[in-house]
């Protein structure tokens, strides 16, 4: 894979919104995630997809 992966509340304290709003984004498809047992993991990659659609003007919905 390559790509360091992230943990729930890490994308969370990186995008600055509640857990629950990664884990709405993760169950709707809009962010790309890695089932670990019971537990989800993010790749770094896609956060920062998401990081730069913000920064070029394009919503996403959370």
């Amino acid at each position: 894979m390559g790509s360091e992966l992230l943990t729930v509340a890490e994308v969370s304290n990186m995008l600055r919104v509640s857990k629950m709003t990664i884990y709405r984004m993760v169950h709707s498809g809009e962010l790309t995630h890695v089932r670990v047992g019971r537990s989800f993991r993010i790749p770094a990659d896609a956060v920062r997809s998401i990081l730069g659609s913000r920064i070029n003007g394009d919503q996403f919905h959370v």
